[in-house]
């Protein structure tokens, strides 16, 4: 046949693989093949000649249909929020990946790396978004202790004890919402199943080795790119965000906690003792 790939090539593609793309999926490594090597032939025959060579095993069988949340029709109106810890970076210990994405278009807003998921990574990652885009009508978070105080484990939550990044969430007017299954979080779910699968491998190909230079890449390059190629059109044109003035959120997306001020005009924070100056 004609259009039948040349012996020297399938050799060179193989090699390839074997060297500096092991582990990749199929289409991951096909996009780079086109991308980065020429390659102009197409993904299934990619897919198959990495199964003929024993470099790809075929899939599973699908299990039971089950039909999916529906989307929300626009952009803003639910963002998921949630932190995946995972050996990012080779040579270094698991860190936690904080990702902000929208319900609508499954467009990622914000990710990063920090060693540990908290109520501070919470804040940087809100007010990026927020300070970008505008206030969305809701966020979908898990019942971590940093978003919700849940009384008893695995039972509902405590809406009468916020926590910090409640309060914050409540003095925007942006809707809390939590979930209570693995499964009511699939989206999030998938998108960590593709990000340990891509990311890990994209860093490691740009030799990544501290976190700083992995943010910058995840920021400028990444996300960009994964937006480019996963991100769907949402059902309705327009936005939901709402655009906010005078306000500084680095004053809201922040702890904040009350303190008693002694009569020597201090107030303690743990161990520090502030003196207030004198005012009006």
């Amino acid at each position: 046949s004609g259009r039948r790939v040349p012996t020297e090539r399938e050799q060179q593609i193989e090699t390839l693989y074997r060297t500096r793309y092991s582990g990749f999926t199929a289409k991951h490594f096909h996009e780079h093949l086109v991308r980065d090597h020429g390659f102009s032939w197409g993904y299934t025959w990619t897919k198959v000649f990495l199964q003929s060579k024993g470099l790809l095993s075929c899939a599973k069988t699908r299990g039971a249909h089950r039909r999916k949340r529906p989307r929300r029709p626009l952009p803003g109106m639910m963002l998921h929020q949630d932190g995946s810890r995972h050996e990012w970076i080779s040579g270094l210990d698991a860190m936690d990946l904080i990702v902000t994405m929208d319900d609508a278009t499954n467009t990622i807003y914000s990710g990063f790396l920090v060693p540990e998921e908290g109520t501070g990574s919470t804040f940087q990652a809100l007010l990026e978004v927020f300070g970008q885009h505008g206030l969305p009508l809701s966020l979908y978070t898990d019942r971590g202790s940093h978003y919700f105080y849940t009384p008893e484990a695995g039972g509902p939550v405590d809406r009468k004890s916020p926590t910090q990044v409640g309060r914050a969430l409540a003095q925007l007017g942006v809707e809390h919402i939590a979930a209570y299954s693995p499964q009511a979080r699939g989206r999030s779910e998938r998108l960590f199943g593709t990000l340990q699968d891509r990311l890990v491998k994209e860093l490691a190909l740009a030799e990544i080795a501290t976190v700083a230079a992995a943010n910058e890449f995840i920021r400028d390059v990444y996300i960009p790119a994964h937006n480019a190629r996963f991100a769907v059109k949402a059902e309705q044109e327009g936005s939901a965000f709402v655009a906010i003035t005078g306000v500084d959120l680095a004053e809201i997306l922040c702890v904040q906690e009350e303190r008693q001020v002694g009569n020597d005009n201090t107030v303690v924070f743990h161990t520090l003792r502030l003196q207030i100056p004198p005012s009006p």
